[in-house]
């Protein structure tokens, strides 16, 4: 663990990973049962009211207790805060259509067992390089970094690579790709 970084950050680290990395086999036996990526999809937006909005509004609202309040002399809900807000719900909903609309792609193109496979590993091997980026640039808040390290670098290189790794090598259902035997000759018996 990093030093000074409390336990219950690695937890809740643990448990997105959890959750994300299930979220795409999840999404993909949903389509399969419903019938329909948009239904599948539909059912992750309900999903997220019940959880991200019904849980904050009970909190915020119901037991007026933020436990998430920085300051409270801070808590406002004004326009170009409720944006953000709003944007990131649109970047989170966005991605999540993505990941639906690529998961059925692959599926028509390599399978329905390998088809999720592959998804997930680029999603989650791209986001972090997009994330960095963005944080460092955009996102930074005015901030000034100082200039990364060649370590820097070369994990992004070696994101990049494994996420090429994971397509080149991709899992391959039993008996894929192979063609089927011939039946053996007949002969005829001998007179």
């Amino acid at each position: 663990m990093g030093a000074g970084i409390k336990l219950t950050v690695f937890l809740f680290i643990a448990g997105a990973a959890l959750s994300w990395g299930v979220y795409v086999p999840l999404v993909h036996k949903a389509t399969a049962s419903l019938g329909s990526n948009l239904r599948a999809f539909l059912m992750v937006g309900v999903a997220y009211f019940l959880v991200a909005v019904l849980v904050p509004a009970l909190f915020i609202f119901v037991l007026k207790n933020d436990p998430t309040a920085r300051d409270v002399s801070k808590l406002n809900w004004a326009s170009g805060s409720v944006t953000m807000g709003l944007l990131a719900g649109v970047a989170g909903a966005v991605g999540a259509l993505f990941v639906i609309f690529a998961t059925r792609d692959a599926v028509a193109s390599v399978g329905p067992v390998v088809g999720p496979l592959i998804v997930a590993p680029y999603v989650f091997a791209g986001a972090p390089i997009v994330n960095t980026i963005a944080s460092l640039t955009i996102f930074a808040h005015g901030k000034k970094f100082e200039m990364p390290g060649a370590g820097f670098y070369c994990g992004l290189i070696l994101t990049a690579v494994g996420m090429a790794m994971v397509m080149v090598n991709k899992p391959m259902e039993q008996g894929a790709g192979k063609t089927p035997a011939e039946p053996p000759a007949s002969t005829s018996p001998s007179e």
